[in-house]
């Protein structure tokens, strides 16, 4: 089950694509909610399992420095309470430092593990490619989050002898179907999904994330206008909200096993 769409490029078909499980990978807690929480509270509306991986703890973020021992409960906290507004109750850390995150093998392999371990349909992750237009958008460890679940995701997770210790333990090779990235350059991004009737729930979550953001209000202006820009480029009527994603079809009936 998918939710309501408007392709420009994308291989992607809502009305074909089988999506029942979907896996996320972001940085930090809070990406998730400002990238795509509106598609997410789809999803699980229309039934599919959603579960989240977040790599940091993100242990330097946050303005208050009388709370720096405390920021990293405050932070999983705060993504908890976020997930569950968007029908989310599966949160996993792989509890790398906030601001220090790069692609090497040890991580990647914790990232092959857990989507072998999950096997969703979708695996949604940040964009590994720098936007220049929002430099904010591309902080360093997004950037390494695309990198690492991008090298993930091919070829290693479908390599019966990559990290052959997973094999080992009973962790099967899988041909993951689909990539969804987020926050990477808007001329990447081929597939809009119409978030109208979820806004609500989406700017919940993210005002959970208090800790992070010292101008709600300005905050949630910018987030209604970005949805309002994304369903202008999808050409979606006025007053529609989307979020914007670049969707690759890593396995698919085309596709040949090495290339």
């Amino acid at each position: 089950m998918s939710p309501d769409t408007t392709s420009a490029k994308s291989p992607f078909n809502a009305s074909t694509g089988r999506v029942e499980r979907v896996l996320c990978f972001t940085a930090h807690p809070d990406d998730v909610d400002f990238g795509a929480a509106g598609t997410i509270a789809a999803w699980t509306a229309a039934g599919v399992e959603v579960s989240y991986c977040v790599v940091t703890d993100g242990d330097a973020g946050g303005f208050d420095p009388a709370h720096r021992e405390e920021i990293i409960a405050m932070r999983a906290e705060e993504q908890r309470q976020a997930a569950a507004l968007v029908g989310v109750t599966e949160v996993h850390y792989l509890h790398e430092r906030d601001g220090y995150l790069e692609p090497t093998h040890e991580v990647i392999k914790q990232v092959v593990k857990l989507i072998r371990e999950i096997r969703p349909d979708i695996v949604l992750a940040m964009h590994p490619e720098r936007n220049w237009e929002r430099i904010q958008k591309s902080h360093p460890d997004h950037l390494a989050v695309g990198e690492i679940v991008t090298r993930a995701v091919y070829p290693a997770l479908e390599n019966p002898f990559a990290y052959p210790e997973l094999a080992e333990a009973g962790l099967e090779a899988f041909r993951l179907p689909w990539l969804w990235l987020f926050a990477g350059p808007e001329t990447r991004e081929n597939y809009f999904v119409d978030v109208t009737d979820h806004i609500d729930a989406k700017l919940a979550a993210i005002r959970i994330h208090a800790s992070q953001h010292p101008d709600l209000e300005g905050m949630e202006r910018g987030v209604r206008a970005m949805l309002r820009h994304n369903a202008s480029r999808a050409g979606l009527p006025d007053g529609r909200s989307a979020e914007a994603f670049h969707v690759v079809e890593v396995n698919g009936s085309q596709t040949i096993a090495g290339f």
